[in-house]
């Protein structure tokens, strides 16, 4: 399959099964960002905590698939104060990303399990970055962007409501861009000019609908659907992937867990190189599992769990 093939597949996938818009009223990134500058943390915490509880209650089918993989990732029925942290987790996440747009100083730090990303950073290669819907992962491509000074291509799909991502993007401007798949005009083109520029290409791995390209890997006890995308791009652009994610670490701080990279091999033929691929995915999945295991409550896809896959299939 060709990158126009992949690309216009992902654009028609996502137009047809992203919603238009975040959950949440129009003016509620807004009205965070101004109450975390007047509202004492003492008060605007358990305020937020209380304002979670009501959004919770009105999101039916979010709150549905957080029990539902809960479930899976706790083995047991999860309780309702379980379900509850799972949502404030995720909205104590997005408050940081709001403030590190407002300007409030934040790094990422490497994981001793990153000695390649570190490699990366050191270089000027640029790569295929994947990384998923966890913890503080939304902030590793402006972090780094800005303080290693490496330019770096985030591929999103634009909503209504996106003013968290679009702020950090003003912030963090002179070394992230993006492109916005539901509203490029020709995504090949717009995938092609950030490489040829020297940008690094970073992509989520982990919801269905932003790949054309599908693989089965195990996952919290079942063979499930995934991504594989950003392998079939790194073959054609003859690009490294890493894979990454990010959790809180010291104040101040994002500790990213980095992949070793994966490289194209010129030896082997395409199939042996995406069997490479495949292990390489599965590895890193298997080293979130085990993050997950820690902190179940990282993993934000308020979603359908990845759909399980039997052998008959």
């Amino acid at each position: 399959m060709n990158v126009s093939t992949l690309t216009t597949a992902t654009v028609t996938a996502e137009n047809q099964a992203r919603p238009a818009r975040n959950p949440g009223p129009s003016w509620g990134y807004g009205f965070l960002r101004i109450a975390d500058r007047i509202v004492p943390e003492s008060i605007y915490r358990p305020a937020r905590a209380f304002g979670t509880w009501i959004a919770m209650l009105g999101m039916h089918e979010q709150r549905r698939h957080s029990r539902n993989y809960l479930r899976i990732v706790l083995g047991r029925e999860p309780t309702a104060r379980e379900v509850f942290r799972h949502f404030f987790i995720f909205q104590e996440a997005l408050m940081l990303k709001l403030r590190v747009a407002n300007g409030r100083p934040h790094r990422g730090v490497l994981s001793d399990n990153a000695k390649d990303y570190q490699a990366f950073l050191r270089s000027d290669e640029p790569a295929f970055l994947g990384t998923f819907h966890f913890g503080n992962s939304d902030l590793t491509g402006f972090l780094f962007g800005g303080q290693e000074k490496r330019r770096v291509t985030l591929v999103r799909h634009r909503v209504g409501n996106s003013q968290d991502t679009e702020q950090l993007g003003e912030r963090f401007s002179d070394w992230v861009s993006f492109i916005w798949v539901n509203e490029a005009d020709n995504l090949l083109f717009a995938l092609k000019d950030a490489i040829a520029a020297g940008n690094s290409i970073a992509l989520k791995c982990d919801r269905l609908e932003f790949s054309a390209k599908r693989e089965v890997f195990q996952f919290l006890g079942a063979r499930r659907l995934f991504p594989f995308t950003i392998y079939h791009l790194a073959l054609i652009f003859k690009r490294p992937v890493l894979l990454s994610v990010g959790v809180l670490g010291s104040p101040g701080e994002t500790c990213v867990h980095g992949s070793p990279a994966w490289r194209v091999d010129a030896s082997l033929d395409r199939e042996q190189n995406l069997a490479r691929a495949r292990e390489h995915f599965q590895a890193f999945l298997t080293h979130i599992e085990g993050l997950l295991r820690m902190n179940p409550y990282w993993w934000f896809n308020f979603i359908e769990l990845n759909p399980e896959v039997t052998d008959a299939c």
